[in-house]
C-alpha cells in the first residue's frame, strides 16, 4: 500500500536510486545517494515492507539501544524527498536500500507506483562496477539507457549488454516497460582496491548526475576525501613493486585508449562545463563545486567504512577466450555480473556493451 500523506507537490521531480550489494562496488553508488540525503536534509516518507523482499539470514536486522530501550532496524529500502530551491528549482526523490533477495518484479512495481504518484519525470539509477582502471586517473562514468530516443536526446549510450543482471538492470527495464524515462550511471572502481569507501568514485557519480539533471550539488568534503583516498592508495601501491608495475600498465592502457577523447569537441564540452559552474554559483543549501577527479504508468508485470587494507597482488589475467559479455580480453566481469559488486574480479569500464 502506498502512503504519500504529508508529501508536498514536487517540482520537476527526478528519482535517484542506488542499492547496496551486487552493483555497488566500493559502496560508491549508495554513498552518493546518502550524500544527497545528508547535504539536502532529506525527509523519509516511505519504506518498503522488509518482510516482502528480504531474506533476514542474508541481510540481518540490527539491534541497538535508544536511551536504554532496545530497538531493531530492519534491512529495507527507504524513500525520501529533498527540496532544491534556487533559480531552477528541482526536487529529488531519493531511493536508498539493499538489493532485494526476492520478488524483484513486485519490488520494481512498488517503486514505480511511488514514481507515478509523485509525478517523477526521470529515474536515474546509480551503480558501480569493478574494472581494469587505475586509481590515478579520473573515474570513468558511463551513462546508459534502454530508450533509443532518450539516448539521442541526452547523449547517452544505448545499452547492448547481455548476461546476468542485478536490480539496477531490472529496475531500468521495468521503467522502460512502464514508459518512464530511465538512465543508469555506472562508475568503474579499480578492482585491486575494491574495499569501501571509495569517495573518488562517489564524487565522479555525483559530478555526472549534476550534468545529467542540470542541478548544482553541494560536494561538502567529498573532494578532499577523494584526494586523501588517492594519496593513501598511492602510498600502499608504492610498497609493493608488483602492484606499482601493474598500476603503471593500467595507466598506459588507459592513456592510449583516451587519446581519441582529446578532441576539440571534448575540450569545448569541458570548457562549457567550467563556465557554467563558475557563473552559476551554488545552491542555497550549501557550497557547491566540481572537482577534477570525476569522470565524465502501467506496472511491470512480466513473467561498510573500514580501515583501508593493502591492495592485493594482481591476479593472473584470464585468457581472452574466457571474456564475459561486455568485456575485453583482459576481463572476466561485467557491470551486470556478480563480480561487478563485491568480488575481486575485474570488469572493463570502456566497452561499448558495458554498463547495463
Amino acid at each position: 500500500m502506498i502512503e504519500l500523506e504529508g508529501v508536498p507537490e514536487l517540482v520537476d521531480p527526478v528519482m535517484v536510486a542506488a542499492f547496496e550489494g551486487w552493483n555497488d562496488a566500493g559502496d560508491a553508488a549508495s554513498a552518493a545517494v546518502a550524500h544527497l540525503d545528508k547535504e539536502w536534509k532529506g525527509e523519509v516518507f516511505a519504506a518498503l515492507d522488509a518482510e516482502d523482499y528480504y531474506d533476514f539470514q542474508v541481510n540481518r536486522p540490527t539491534v541497538w539501544l535508544d536511551g536504554g530501550v532496545r530497538k531493531i532496524t530492519w534491512p529495507t529500502t527507504r524513500l525520501s524527498v529533498v527540496r532544491v530551491g534556487g533559480d531552477k528549482p528541482r526536487d529529488l526523490v531519493l531511493v536508498r536500500g539493499i538489493e532485494p533477495s526476492m520478488r524483484w518484479r513486485s519490488f520494481c512495481n512498488e517503486l514505480l507506483g511511488f514514481a507515478h504518484e509523485l509525478g517523477v519525470e526521470l529515474v536515474v539509477i546509480l551503480g558501480a562496477l569493478l574494472g581494469d582502471t587505475p586509481h590515478t586517473r579520473p573515474v570513468p562514468v558511463s551513462g546508459v539507457t534502454s530508450d533509443p530516443d532518450l539516448a539521442r536526446s541526452m547523449d547517452l549510450e544505448e545499452t547492448k549488454y547481455e548476461g546476468p543482471t542485478g536490480i539496477v538492470g531490472i529496475l531500468q527495464e521495468a521503467c522502460t516497460h512502464a514508459g518512464v524515462p530511465a538512465v543508469s550511471l555506472w562508475a568503474a572502481v579499480p578492482h585491486y582496491v575494491s574495499q569501501p569507501p571509495n569517495p573518488k568514485a562517489t564524487l565522479a557519480l555525483l559530478n555526472r548526475l549534476e550534468d545529467l539533471i542540470d542541478l548544482r550539488i553541494p560536494l561538502g568534503e567529498l573532494a578532499e576525501d577523494s584526494r586523501a583516498w588517492q594519496l593513501g592508495v598511492d602510498q600502499l601501491a608504492a610498497e609493493d613493486s608488483e602492484v606499482a608495475e601493474y598500476v603503471q600498465s593500467l595507466e598506459e592502457a588507459r592513456d592510449t585508449a583516451d587519446l581519441p577523447e582529446a578532441s576539440g569537441e571534448a575540450i569545448a564540452r569541458e570548457f562549457e562545463r567550467y563556465l557554467r559552474r563558475r557563473d552559476g554559483g551554488g545552491p542555497p543549501g550549501g557550497p557547491a563545486g566540481h572537482a577534477t577527479d570525476g569522470g565524465d504508468s502501467a506496472p511491470y508485470l512480466r513473467d561498510t567504512p573500514s580501515e583501508r587494507t593493502r591492495p592485493p597482488r594482481p591476479q593472473q589475467r584470464p585468457d581472452p577466450g574466457t571474456e564475459a559479455p561486455g568485456g575485453t580480453g583482459d576481463t572476466d566481469a561485467s557491470p551486470e555480473s556478480g563480480e561487478s559488486g563485491k568480488s575481486g574480479k575485474s570488469g572493463d569500464d570502456s566497452s561499448e556493451d558495458s554498463p547495463e
